[in-house]
């Protein structure tokens, strides 16, 4: 087995069809429950996109281009059909915390512990993930991008 499969297949995050099978347009098999930081769980709902944005407290890219993500969240409906996850990749989760207080991010926040990084061998951050409607993945999107692009997501709800 391929280190990238042992990776999927550790962390409880694999592709349908095969832990191998990343090309864009494969179905996300997710894990069955991540813990978020407040102790509650997400899951990917039924029929929603996913937007999934791994960063990290430290990094100035990450705080401005969360503070884009956010405004994609505040500029939708509350019953948009997308649902956001960053996925901090720092380890102290009280660290993680203050800093999402701080900077008023409205998303559901979790570790890095979930194995989301394993969508990618890409280890930049930020790196922004997306899932469409129907549970495929769309793209890997490196680095931060700016805020015209953040909010071109929202065509993921429709």
């Amino acid at each position: 087995m391929k280190r990238r499969d042992l990776l999927l297949a550790s962390a409880g995050l694999a592709f349908a069809g095969g832990a191998s099978a990343t090309a864009r347009g494969d179905t996300v098999a997710w894990p069955d429950g991540v813990t978020l930081l407040d102790g509650g769980a997400w899951a990917p709902k039924p029929g929603h996109a996913q937007v999934i944005v791994r960063w990290a407290t430290w990094c100035g890219f990450c705080r401005r281009h969360n503070a884009h993500v956010n405004a994609l969240l505040r500029s939708l409906p509350a019953d948009a059909p997308l649902q956001v996850l960053g996925v901090a990749a720092d380890r102290d989760p009280e660290a993680v915390r203050r800093h999402v207080r701080a900077e008023g991010y409205t998303f559901p926040v979790t570790l890095d512990a979930a194995g989301f990084a394993a969508l990618s061998p890409r280890r930049v951050i930020p790196l922004t993930i997306t899932v469409d409607r129907q549970g495929r993945l769309r793209e890997i999107i490196p680095g931060e991008m700016a805020e015209a692009d953040v909010m071109a997501l929202a065509d993921l709800a429709r």
